[in-house]
């Protein structure tokens, strides 16, 4: 008989499984800041998906076995309405040295405590020592038909210390668009997965299901520990939370962005339990974690392969 052998089921990379504090995911800023030093602006952007949809395009990746030809592959919506900055969080050897509001417009009110007056950026960053400017934004979730109460998430900026300054000056009570941010090329997601609630160690973990003639249960572990150490570590396949857990999809391929006003891509009836885009939006090859509405951090590829680099798609039509 051959050995039998199989990886350990259950990644330990992820501990501990509980659902995760926040529905927008926080990303680790200075790793992509250090992976995206000639990218200039926002490294990143806050989205919403739709669901998924089958794309008509003409395939133009080099040495591809259907170079030249029209094929159909699985694809993502995503909705990326209008952002605008509400504060400038300045930083000094990695810690937050002041946060400065500069916008208090109404529909912020719902969420957080405004100022009644405004100060100017230039005169409060004045005699004020720091090495890095981050951001933190909201999204214009009520032009979507979502839902009405924006979505707040930290953003860092590309390129020197007076090339965010600049930026912050340029863009202030102004509204950003997902086509200064994305518009070609490969992009990350960080959201959450779908919740499923409680789940056994077979869904949970993929153990294998035990005989027909096992005691004590055939779908959970064969023993949950060893006498010695007499206790069950964390190691030990078992009953738990499953899903709405913080992901990481890599090296998304953008393979069209507009703008519904230009080029209208709704279905008739609409999309499947989310209804009509009405702003921008991004097609991304492929599939992307959490349900419908779910709330995504788009971020520039930290990791891209030669694979994910190569791979050129022109969009033609939804299917």
């Amino acid at each position: 008989m051959p050995k039998k052998s199989r990886p350990r089921c259950g990644s330990l990379q992820f501990w501990p499984r509980k659902r995760a504090e926040k529905v927008l995911p926080s990303v680790n800023w200075p790793e992509v800041s250090k992976k995206n030093l000639e990218k200039g602006g926002l490294l990143g952007f806050i989205g919403y998906k739709v669901g998924m949809t089958s794309v008509y395009v003409k395939d133009n990746t080099e040495d591809s076995m259907t170079k030249g030809k029209k094929i159909i592959v699985p694809a993502t919506i995503v909705e990326c309405p209008e952002m605008k900055i509400f504060s400038v969080r300045l930083y000094k050897n990695k810690k937050v040295v002041k946060d400065i509001i500069v916008s208090n417009e109404k529909e912020l009110k719902s969420k957080l405590r405004l100022p009644k007056q405004i100060k100017k950026f230039e005169d409060e960053i004045k005699n004020i020592e720091f090495d890095d400017i981050r951001l933190i934004v909201y999204s214009n979730v009520k032009t979507t038909g979502i839902k009405k109460t924006p979505d707040l998430g930290e953003l860092a900026l590309a390129g020197t210390k007076e090339e965010k300054i600049a930026f912050v000056n340029e863009k202030l009570n102004k509204s950003i668009s997902v086509k200064e941010v994305f518009d070609t090329g490969l992009l990350d997601v960080h959201a959450l997965t779908k919740g499923k609630g409680l789940q056994g160690p077979m869904k949970r973990f993929g153990i294998s299901l035990k005989s027909h003639k096992s005691e004590k249960g055939r779908r959970r572990p064969g023993s949950l520990a060893p006498w010695n150490p007499s206790r069950v570590t964390f190691r030990t396949p078992m009953a738990g939370q499953l899903g709405l857990f913080t992901r990481v999809a890599y090296n998304n391929l953008i393979l069209e962005s507009g703008k519904i006003s230009e080029k209208d891509i709704n279905k008739s009836s609409g999309f499947h339990k989310y209804g009509n885009i009405k702003t921008d939006y991004l097609i991304l090859k492929g599939s992307v974690q959490g349900s419908r509405k779910r709330v995504l951090m788009l971020t520039p590829a930290i990791r891209p392969t030669r694979k994910t680099i190569k791979q050129k798609f022109e969009a033609i039509e939804l299917r």
